[in-house]
């Protein structure tokens, strides 16, 4: 395989990005870039601060004043906000929506978008997230766009949720994801969308072991040199 390779995975919450994108990049020897965490942890910190997520100039303030640190712990990704592994508190229910709106201010994006393009500019990273194959790296070497349809998206974060110790019912993970999907979809700065180059997969009916072998046998035909 050719060197400084960048591969995206992009789709709505609930599809299996970051579960693949994690077991896929262990299989590559990639490094995985969680962007997800990125804006969640911006949420988290906006909310622990006290601000209302609805005050854009606040938001932009605290995206710009905080350190999100990515590190490897025995294979498991870690995400790290000013010092302390918030890992398992930016997948607090809580955080789904806020993050989804301080994503949607332009000052946030070009922060964290900046970063993501510095990172990337290492290459072999599997970029997971909304707009990794539309924005963030529109010249990526293979894109992957997921989907899957709500009931199995909501089952999904459900069993995420529970694997945490996070109480919540398959109702209330169906409104939440419904309402994220039209938010992300219908947002006037870089929404959730498929990009023309992108190679689409249903995964409603796949295990996560057979998404991570689909996209491998994608990049074995495609990246691999004959």
């Amino acid at each position: 395989m050719k060197k400084n390779i960048i591969i995206t995975i992009d789709g709505p919450a609930g599809s299996g990005k970051s579960s693949t994108a994690k077991l896929l990049a262990s299989r590559l020897g990639f490094v995985y870039l969680d962007t997800g965490a990125m804006y969640r942890s911006v949420a988290l910190a906006a909310l622990d601060a006290g601000i209302d997520l609805k005050d854009e100039k606040a938001v932009e303030q605290i995206a710009g004043s905080i350190e999100i640190d990515f590190v490897n712990d025995r294979g498991e990704n870690r995400i790290y906000l000013d010092g302390k592994d918030v890992s398992l508190r930016i997948r607090e229910p809580r955080i789904d929506s806020a993050s989804s709106l301080v994503s949607s201010y332009k000052a946030v994006r070009e922060k964290m978008v900046d970063f993501q393009k510095r990172f990337g500019a290492k290459g072999n990273i599997i970029a997971e997230g909304r707009d990794m194959g539309t924005v963030v790296f529109p010249d990526a070497d293979l894109k992957i766009f997921l989907v899957a349809d709500l009931k199995t998206r909501a089952e999904r974060r459900c069993l995420q949720l529970k694997n945490v110790g996070i109480e919540t019912s398959l109702d209330e993970q169906t409104s939440s994801l419904s309402s994220r999907d039209m938010f992300d979809s219908n947002r006037e700065l870089s929404p959730l969308k498929k990009a023309d180059d992108a190679v689409e997969i249903d995964t409603s009916d796949m295990s996560l072991n057979g998404q991570v072998e689909k996209i491998y046998e994608i990049i074995e035909r495609r990246l691999n040199p004959e």
